[in-house]
């Protein structure tokens, strides 16, 4: 019995973020360098991203590149940019009917990486389809110093009352504004953390962590991953009790 045999189609979740981890680690092991792995993992993302899109999943938001990966060697930092602008098909998205986003500090991105983004962007605006948000350059902790800065902005120029400050106007003001929170948190590769990923919006996520390396996280560990986040129970501080009413 496979995996989406087993899904419940009507408690798909709207929102699903990963973490898309162990590219390095799955080319060491055969021998090959860290591009590599990284070329493997992005025909994963046309893989989930297009199985993301078929199963009814509303907004799917990928960590493709952290504030803390421009620390890494300058060749691999390259490699990636120029996988980046290859990768990116406004064809699959169209057929998709996918619209595409980014969050992070695109300023820090290669000029010829934010034209393309920026075009791809614009021309898949009116999709109505599933919304696929890349998240480069980007940490949680400069997204909520961000929304601080906007926040002290709006009060400095008596739009805003410090009193009147609640969870939702941090919300508002956070890159994510656009989009409900995330339902389901993957993360691939083994590592057991959140690595400065949607730190706000993932307090009441579920959380799935799996060995596989991303590039063998295929359409089936996929399925298993909606499957797991089926069996559990949502109770948001609440008891179970309170659920079932």
């Amino acid at each position: 019995m496979l995996y989406k045999d087993l899904i419940d189609k009507t408690r798909i979740p709207t929102h699903v973020a990963i973490i898309m981890d162990g590219n390095g680690r799955w080319a060491k092991q055969r021998g090959k360098n860290r591009s590599f792995g990284h070329q493997a993992g992005a025909e994963t993302v046309h893989i989930i991203t297009e199985e993301a899109a078929r199963l009814g999943i509303k907004y799917l938001t990928l960590y493709t590149f952290s504030t803390e990966n421009w620390n890494r060697p300058t060749e691999e930092i390259s490699a990636l940019m120029s996988l980046l602008m290859d990768s990116i098909e406004e064809d699959t998205l169209m057929k998709n009917n996918i619209k595409f986003y980014t969050i992070g500090e695109n300023s820090k991105l290669p000029e010829n990486v934010r034209t393309r983004l920026e075009q791809c962007i614009a021309h898949t605006a009116s999709n109505t389809g599933m919304c696929l948000t890349l998240a480069l350059s980007y940490s949680a902790k400069w997204e909520i110093t961000e929304a601080v800065k906007k926040i002290a902005s709006q009060i400095t120029h008596g739009e805003l009352n410090v009193n009147d400050i609640t969870d939702r106007t941090i919300e508002q003001n956070l890159a994510t504004h656009n989009m409900p929170d995330p339902d389901l948190l993957i993360r691939t590769g083994g590592e057991l953390r959140l690595s400065n990923f949607l730190l706000w919006q993932c307090a009441y996520s579920e959380l799935y962590f799996c060995n596989t390396f991303w590039p063998d996280f295929k359409a089936e560990e996929f399925h298993q991953a909606i499957y797991d986040y089926q069996q559990r129970e949502r109770r948001f501080g609440k008891t179970s009790e309170q659920i079932e009413k």
